[in-house]
């Protein structure tokens, strides 16, 4: 099984939002995303999406969006990034899945994804500033992150090393936390940045950090493993 990632779909196939109102690049987009994604995915592999998949507002409007996802091959791992407004309860979203018979697809919020190789632990993240709100969103967040490798440790008696996925970059301070936690982070996946790609990019030291934004990935998939 192979490993791949890449975020900031934008999806919008259920509503009226094209993307190429932020440029040319954008013309067609689907289509190169599909194209490149059949090139290389065969249905025994993972493709991590880290994060702002559709922008439809509700869970019924992202079903054609999920009608794209879901005809590609390869298990489908999906991360909330900050324009997934279409996001619900784990139980609502499960549910879903389950009435639109989509069997490859799975959320990762509180909790983990496990591979032969790796445990896939996550949260959508904030983009940290001075101001109470944001404080108390960033502190959420720690906590999802926490629970979630929580989940993972506890259940990785192979002490498989873990793929961290955000969609918001990681700054130095989530960084700080994590070294302190002491756990045997191998790789971390990340997306939202669709400009000043080599200004923004986060280097992590001993651990392979790679943006997976679509546009920044010229709309192809990255192997992470």
């Amino acid at each position: 099984m192979k490993i791949y990632a890449i975020s900031d779909l934008h999806l919008s196939f259920g509503t009226n939002k094209p993307m190429n109102i932020f440029g040319d690049k954008w013309n067609n987009y689907e289509d190169k995303i599909k194209e490149n994604w059949l090139s290389k995915v065969t249905d025994d592999d993972l493709v991590i999406l880290a994060g702002d998949l559709s922008w439809a507002t509700y869970l019924d409007e992202a079903k054609a969006d999920f009608e794209f996802i879901n005809k590609l091959p390869g298990k489908k791992l999906i991360l909330k990034g900050n324009h997934d407004y279409w996001w619900e309860t784990v139980t609502k979203m499960n549910r879903f899945l389950e009435e639109n018979c989509y069997e490859n697809i799975y959320f990762l919020y509180n909790n983990f994804y496990e591979t032969a190789e790796y445990m896939i632990c996550g949260t959508r993240y904030w983009s940290y500033e001075e101001n109470m709100e944001n404080e108390k969103i960033y502190s959420r967040e720690i906590e999802r992150l926490k629970l979630s490798i929580k989940y993972a440790n506890e259940n990785n008696p192979k002490n498989k090393p873990i793929i961290i996925v955000t969609h918001y970059p990681p700054d130095e301070r989530i960084i700080s936390t994590v070294n302190e936690w002491n756990v045997n982070v191998k790789k971390w996946i990340y997306g939202h940045i669709h400009s000043n790609y080599q200004e923004m990019l986060v280097d992590i030291p001993n651990i392979d950090s790679n943006l997976t934004s679509c546009d920044y990935l010229d709309f192809d998939l990255l192997k992470i493993d």
